[in-house]
């Protein structure tokens, strides 16, 4: 094996894929309910996405980001345009785009520490590690960069005790993915805001996992009537091509001048299609109300086939990002749903987590709340 040792990898080797459907090598198939940890919120292969893509591999594939780019320009309108943003840095990756938003933070206010919370994944640079409430996720790399504090989510009184006059941002998920799909509340969000509000704090809000249509909005925050100073977009933006976004507010522009940040890479055309692609299809009303209904069959089905089972503590559900906590180690019901040609994620150790693609059928849905079922009453 000529590849570091650095995933716990499944026994499955993807041979193609469409659709919600993915087939192995041997020609086993599966459905699809991890989307590649929310990525692919398309399906695979979307056509309308491949379509773009192929059109601009018959183009150009890269020039530098020294000269103009129109496609760029293009995708940063379509999302400012859908956000409460007006400038976008395009970059690579989920942790590339919080890399920038936190040099933006602190840049913009002069001030260095930045507020997170425990169980929040944010990223593996070591920025990103710093700022993951993960202990598991910093373990082995010495000391973390200098600044971060981390509070209790969904408690604000954490938040103060740990805020001071140095707090340039507080940076959080409206929907804890990887931390074992905690949603907000309202309540805590809206005293966040008011916290920023008072402290001249920047509140940036990652949305790598709830971002592009998947808790059935354009973006997560929109659930909660807020408006962040900044936001982060990865995983779904680009549906399976690389790409990620650091979307900020016009008053933010002045700070991010020229040779403040950079990518090689990012916001290549390539990427940038496959964005263009998505956020026309996504940011659509009618797409967006049919993953509404489709997450309200889903948690009626759930309710009806999961809630009642008796290892089962609590579902936990936004749009169709869905946690099923367990009462135990959900490692081997992944593998055993994998066995019965299901692909899941977990969130932790108890908790399953599903992320079907946002164009799941309802007949989908249907099966793999079934082989959910069948796997937990073993």
């Amino acid at each position: 094996m000529a590849l570091f040792p650095t995933y716990n990898r499944f026994n499955v080797a993807v041979q193609q894929a469409e659709g919600t459907i993915v087939e192995d090598v041997n020609g086993k198939k599966y459905l699809d309910f991890g989307s590649g940890i929310g990525v692919t919120n398309l399906g695979h292969r979307h056509p309308t996405v491949q379509k773009a893509v192929e059109q601009q591999l018959n183009a150009y594939w890269h020039t530098s980001n020294l000269y103009a780019n129109p496609i760029q320009e293009d995708v940063a309108k379509k999302i400012t345009d859908n956000s409460v943003g007006d400038f976008v840095f395009f970059s690579n990756s989920g942790a590339e785009a919080n890399e920038a938003a936190i040099k933006l933070a602190r840049k913009a206010t002069g001030k260095e520490k930045v507020i997170t919370f425990h169980q929040s994944f944010h990223g593996r640079t070591f920025a990103t590690m710093a700022a993951t409430g993960q202990e598991k996720v910093r373990t082995g790399f010495g000391p973390m960069l200098e600044k971060f504090a981390y509070a209790t989510f969904n408690d604000i009184d954490s938040v103060k005790e740990v805020l001071d006059d140095q707090t340039a941002a507080i940076m959080v998920e409206v929907v804890q993915g990887e931390g074992g799909v905690n949603p907000a509340d309202q309540s805590f969000l809206d005293d966040i805001v008011r916290l920023c509000e008072a402290n001249d704090i920047l509140l940036i809000i990652d949305e790598i996992q709830t971002g592009i249509g998947r808790t059935g909005k354009k973006f997560g925050y929109e659930h909660y009537g807020i408006e962040p100073d900044i936001f982060t977009l990865a995983k779904g933006l680009g549906n399976g091509v690389p790409v990620g976004a650091m979307v900020a507010k016009q008053e933010l522009g002045e700070h991010f001048g020229p040779g403040t940040h950079g990518s090689t890479f990012g916001g290549n055309p390539i990427a940038m299609a496959a964005a263009k692609a998505v956020t026309s299809v996504v940011f659509a009303d009618a797409f967006l109300l049919e993953v509404e209904e489709k997450g309200a069959y889903l948690a009626d089905l759930l309710e009806e086939h999961i809630a009642p089972i008796h290892k089962v503590k609590a579902i936990r559900q936004k749009g169709l990002m869905v946690g099923i906590e367990y009462d135990e180690a959900v490692g081997s019901l992944v593998t055993t749903l994998i066995a019965k040609g299901m692909l899941t994620l977990s969130a932790g150790e108890n908790v399953l987590r599903l992320l079907p693609p946002l164009t799941v059928t309802k007949a989908e849905l249907d099966q793999g709340v079934q082989f959910i079922k069948e796997t937990m009453k073993l």
